[in-house]
């Protein structure tokens, strides 16, 4: 019997170039594990349902600091599958990424929030990438999206 590939689902809201350049950053790391070991979704907020998640063996979330909190597609998200998702994916493994103009706790701390009560698992310290943009956020990401897919593809998160 073959297995299929896990899946990771990046539900990334990125309404700026620089933004776009962290997510796709993200997508091409998670894509360097590959060798068709791992499948990659990548959605906006707006286009993720709680069948995606549910389906989904680990996550990672990416949202710029809105006004020291997640974005407003982010929380959208959250409103939509929430309910749906309670008792379907407990212990689901995720990771979350904020690109902070600020100092971006409040945003960590929302989303964290929220992941504690889906009782979802986070498997590092969210990634803050904080300050005027640096292009170190970009390895950053790109780091970020290799590792969750490694620790997936080898049975270790």
């Amino acid at each position: 019997m073959t297995h299929a590939p896990p899946l990771l689902l990046i539900v990334s809201h990125a309404p700026s170039p620089n933004t776009r350049r962290l997510r796709d950053a993200i997508v091409d790391g998670a894509r360097d594990a590959d060798n068709g070991a791992i499948r990659v979704d990548c959605r906006s907020p707006f286009d993720t349902e709680a069948e995606q998640v549910r389906s989904a063996d680990g996550l990672i979330l990416s949202t710029p600091e809105n006004l020291a909190y997640m974005s407003g597609a982010l929380k959208d998200f959250f409103d939509r599958v929430y309910n749906d998702c309670l008792d379907h994916t407990q212990g689901r493994p995720y990771v979350l990424q904020v690109r902070a103009g600020n100092d971006g706790s409040g945003t960590v701390r929302a989303v964290e929030r929220i992941a504690t009560g889906l009782r979802w698992r986070a498997v590092q310290p969210a990634l803050v990438c904080r300050g005027p943009f640096d292009e170190a956020f970009v390895n950053q990401c790109r780091e970020l999206g290799q590792a969750m897919a490694v620790g997936l593809v080898e049975g270790m998160i």
